[in-house]
């Protein structure tokens, strides 16, 4: 569920994945938990949390996004009272990925376009120490300034993006994100039975 009660389960589900190694794939708030989890248990902050679940956390890695370039590279900036429902980026967005990254291997391009809908991002007054600390961006916005992608390079197969691939993926075409983590899991299976 969601709430405080539940989200302190999915980061500890998180948690057991990255230390286990078991492969994650998180999406939307998958990412957002991600991004608390390493946060606190490995950047040090271990009072990090989310502007959504608590508004008044000393360390908000994940807080209410209201500026964004759009797909056209216009501006779009807002608050709860605007139009278009409010802080919510909606729709296509141009993502680029790292290019020594899991994520630009399993796409094999430079730049993708992902749907979002979505109010909360990664603050970025948190990415050098989080970055520090091992986790990677391994994809940002097309004017750098949101990030969209995150994996941890020393753990097997653990990506977190904050778009949503199930938006464009099809049954004979499936998603490079869940092709992928399918195919980790396989290996995971494998490995461990």
């Amino acid at each position: 569920g969601f709430g405080e009660r539940g989200v302190e389960g999915k980061i500890a589900a998180v948690r057991f994945a990255r230390e286990q190694g078991i492969p994650y794939l998180g999406i939307c708030l998958g990412m957002q938990v991600a991004v608390i989890e390493y946060a606190r248990n490995v950047a040090g902050l271990t009072d990090a949390h989310s502007t959504e679940f608590n508004p008044d956390s000393p360390n908000p890695v994940i807080a209410l996004i209201t500026e964004w370039l759009n797909a056209d590279g216009k501006r779009e900036q807002r608050d709860e009272n605007s139009d278009l429902g409010g802080t919510m980026r909606l729709g296509g967005q141009e993502c680029r990925l790292e290019p020594d990254s899991k994520v630009r291997e399993l796409y094999g391009e430079e730049v993708i376009v992902e749907r979002h809908r979505h109010r909360y991002e990664f603050n970025n007054s948190y990415l050098d120490r989080i970055v520090t600390a091992g986790m990677k961006i391994a994809g940002r916005s097309i004017d750098g300034r949101l990030m969209e992608i995150v994996e941890i390079p020393d753990h097997p197969w653990f990506i977190a993006c904050q778009f949503h691939p199930e938006f464009t993926s099809r049954p004979r075409y499936g998603h490079p994100l869940f092709s992928g983590f399918i195919e980790a899991a396989r290996k995971h299976r494998d490995a461990t039975a």
